[in-house]
């Protein structure tokens, strides 16, 4: 594993699995996505993480208008690197969720590397739902499954890499980073890998310590020196496993789409109050948080100046 020395904060700002009923502090308007990740940036993201949502609903959205009203926005504000999902809104095709990156050519898109069961349907429980999608989209991930084929990863990374944009490899399972090692020994990828280890989604890897060593280990056994680790943990989960990722030498990803509170039973009133939490556990530590400039180097992006925004 890479150590840089800095702590890469990447920030996943809305996402697509909360939904506006769970938080009224959830981005959901083009507006809101932008002011929060601006706030996010300066309170020491270099990267942000987006998805879209459309107009009204709040729904998940790969729409290329949507993607539209907040991209320049952010772009003009401030300098963090932008990451662009390809994971999209659950149920989408693969030429849905890429619509956004093969547009926009971001400098960075997320890249799942493996198809898994992806069971939200508990978050359905807790009801007082206000708009009639967020049930049924819930309810339906218990028949669900997150398609990522070989084939779907091939074409996806095929299209991006012209555009010159690298990757966050999102790896659910141990099995992920077997896959992602497959494409680089086929030389379709190119070191360093920026390697988003998860945590806590049902039908991934559990948010166990141990189960964070062992993709730690397996990491470093298949890509040595040739990979950041960053991680991410879902819920409650959150902020005690990218801290012990932090502490291994790896960077750490934090924001709304996958922790709605900031700390038991106190909802975050933003994005940026989460970053400002892991940037202050990190100061703590004697760890600091990259800037985006650096993040840029360490990732080796192609620069804010060639994206298609």
């Amino acid at each position: 594993m890479k150590h840089a020395g800095k702590v890469i904060i990447s920030c996943a700002v809305t996402g697509s699995i909360h939904t506006p009923s769970m938080s009224p502090h959830l981005p959901v308007t083009a507006e809101d996505i932008a002011t929060q990740a601006i706030a996010a940036a300066e309170a020491g993201a270099a990267i942000l993480h987006l998805h879209a949502r459309e107009s009204g609903t709040g729904k998940p959205s790969q729409d290329i208008e949507e993607y539209g009203k907040f991209l320049p926005v952010i772009r003009d504000s401030c300098d963090a690197i932008i990451n662009i999902t390809t994971g999209a809104g659950l149920g989408m095709t693969m030429e849905e969720r890429l619509a956004a990156a093969n547009h926009f050519k971001p400098e960075i898109a997320s890249m799942n590397m493996g198809s898994l069961n992806f069971n939200i349907s508990g978050a359905a429980k807790r009801g007082g739902f206000g708009l009639e999608w967020e049930q049924p989209y819930l309810e339906m991930t218990t028949d669900f499954i997150l398609s990522n084929t070989f084939k779907q990863i091939e074409h996806a990374l095929t299209d991006l890499t012209e555009h010159g944009t690298r990757f966050e490899f999102e790896c659910y399972d141990v099995s992920h980073l077997y896959n992602l090692a497959h494409f680089a020994d086929r030389g379709m990828i190119k070191p360093p890998f920026f390697v988003q280890s998860i945590f806590g989604i049902l039908g991934g890897i559990g948010p166990d310590p141990e189960n964070l060593m062992h993709m730690k280990t397996t990491a470093d056994r298949l890509f040595g020196e040739d990979y950041y680790l960053s991680v991410l943990a879902a819920g409650r989960h959150q902020f005690p496993l990218v801290t012990m990722g932090a502490i291994l030498g790896g960077n750490v990803r934090v924001g709304l789409e996958d922790n709605l509170y900031l700390a038991k039973g106190q909802l975050a009133p933003d994005n940026a109050a989460l970053v400002s939490k892991i940037k202050h556990i990190l100061g703590q530590l004697s760890l600091h948080a990259a800037t985006p400039e650096e993040a840029r180097i360490m990732l080796d992006t192609k620069g804010a100046d060639k994206v298609g925004f």
